[in-house]
């Protein structure tokens, strides 16, 4: 860890998702040593050219969001910051700064690739929800208390998709 640092908020909140990627299992570690300790040629392919995938960017873009579902991404977002009126106990009490206009960006876009994932036109509910975790874990900022007794970003997120009706 040395040489490194913690990014500044301002850079952590640029990243659409934060995922969280669990320690491999024993096979996986085998898989992993299989592929990286060997002496083999490693070629790459391309899976797809830029015109596929600008055209894939503008279909998702054009997946519909209704203005409800737009707005319970919208009492999300402005539920992690203690002062809303929309705040959850835990965000009052634990959250020094909530999530930007950045998170709501990230659960709609994410809603939208979520949406299409399912065979849908149009995005759900569901869809912001399925995303909420790895589009607003990140982005919330503890307070000295939160950090102290070691509370989650991802229970504060959970208690806002309990506690915020769609």
């Amino acid at each position: 860890m040395e040489g490194t640092y913690p990014l500044p908020e301002a850079q952590l909140d640029r990243f659409f998702f934060k995922l969280k990627v669990m320690y491999p299992t024993e096979a996986g570690m085998h898989e992993i040593l299989e592929r990286t300790t060997r002496d083999a040629e490693t070629t790459v392919t391309r899976v797809v050219d830029r015109e596929t995938l600008m055209e894939m960017r503008h279909v998702a873009r054009s997946v519909a969001v209704a203005r409800p579902v737009q707005s319970y991404a919208i009492r999300l977002t402005m539920g992690s910051h203690p002062e809303s009126p929309h705040a959850t106990p835990l965000v009052k009490r634990y959250v020094r700064y909530g999530a930007s206009p950045r998170a709501a960006q990230a659960l709609v876009l994410g809603g939208k690739i979520q949406a299409l994932t399912r065979g849908q036109a149009f995005v759900s509910i569901d869809d912001i929800r399925a995303v909420a975790l790895p589009a607003l874990r990140h982005r919330l900022l503890l307070n000295f208390e939160g950090e102290a007794n070691e509370v989650s970003t991802d229970t504060i997120v959970e208690e806002l998709l309990t506690g915020i009706a769609p």
